[in-house]
């Protein structure tokens, strides 16, 4: 991260956690990458779920890390970290969101944190706010951060969701588990999403496509049965850049979540209807011609111009 990057998150005004929060997370960063430079061994957590020394390393000096700068705070990880949960808050930590990558040598990762505030009596099963988001892509040296009510920032600078009206103008994410795939119904939505977009990205990473939505390089994401880990910080960076994240029948998002659907909000209306038609069986609207894209981009600009 640059100098200027650096100069522009600490002046930042009115940071609670995310300075310390950030240090933690580009040093976690700048062990993935030793460790991805070298190539490391896999091994398999249950049948197919990959996991490597760098995930394990990585979350053992999150957890040191964070509960030295934080004593106060619980910490809950991918690897089994469950420290201190009884506190009043919480962090959710991904060491590496996206280890098949990692460990093919595909080079999208990072490291997620997010916080929860969990205030005295919340029920066990109860989401509490998630207030401060890091997410770390070591090998491009991007910086997502955010807390709540403060904005999101990339490297220092703000971030906002992307002005895509419309699923037919938009690029979107998903992403399919490792395992059970046969039992996964990702793959009607996949098909349904690709013929009405740009297209469809699946790069592997969920917190990186939350984070991706954040910034407006994509304009939805949805995903089936993601955990905290993988939700907590990019939950927070999307909502703080105006954007908004649901069920897909448009309930309140969870943070252990069976469904997820982000967006910029303009489209998100649209999306839930897809998701509605879907799982209801019903037939989709027809498919929309180049030529009918094209009049209705005549058209906004007619609209624009008398304005």
């Amino acid at each position: 991260m640059s100098s200027t990057a650096d100069a522009l998150l600490q002046e930042e005004p009115g940071f609670t956690w995310i300075p310390l929060a950030a240090e933690i997370a580009r040093k976690a960063g700048a062990q993935l990458r030793e460790f991805y430079s070298h190539g490391v061994a896999t091994e398999y957590k249950g049948d197919v779920d990959i996991v490597t020394i760098a995930d394990r390393t990585v979350e053992a000096y999150l957890r040191d890390a964070l509960l030295t700068a934080f004593p106060s705070h619980g910490v809950y990880g991918e690897e089994g970290t469950r420290d201190r949960l009884d506190s009043e808050y919480r962090w959710y930590i991904d060491p590496l969101d996206g280890t098949t990558n990692f460990a093919h040598g595909f080079p999208h990762f990072c490291v997620s944190m997010g916080l929860e505030h969990r205030p005295a009596g919340l029920a066990e099963e109860k989401d509490g706010p998630i207030v401060a988001a890091v997410i770390y892509d070591p090998l491009r040296d991007e910086l997502f951060v955010a807390e709540r009510g403060k904005g999101a920032l990339l490297n220092g600078r703000t971030i906002h969701v992307s002005s895509v009206p419309e699923l037919g103008e938009a690029l979107v994410a998903t992403g399919f588990p490792s395992r059970k795939r046969n039992e996964n119904p990702n793959i009607h939505f996949y098909q349904a999403f690709t013929m009405r977009s740009h297209g469809v990205r699946r790069a592997g990473s969920a917190a990186l496509d939350l984070a991706y939505v954040a910034c407006g390089r994509i304009d939805a994401f949805w995903e089936f049965n993601l955990n905290p880990w993988d939700t907590a910080a990019g939950f927070l960076l999307v909502e703080e850049a105006g954007g908004m994240i649901t069920g897909f029948d448009g309930s309140y998002r969870r943070l252990e979540s069976r469904e997820i659907l982000a967006s910029n909000q303009l489209m998100h209306h649209e999306l839930l209807g897809i998701f509605a038609d879907i799982f209801a069986e019903r037939d989709l609207e027809p498919l929309p011609s180049a030529a009918d894209y094209a009049a209705r981009r005549a058209a906004k600009l007619t609209a624009q111009k008398a304005e």
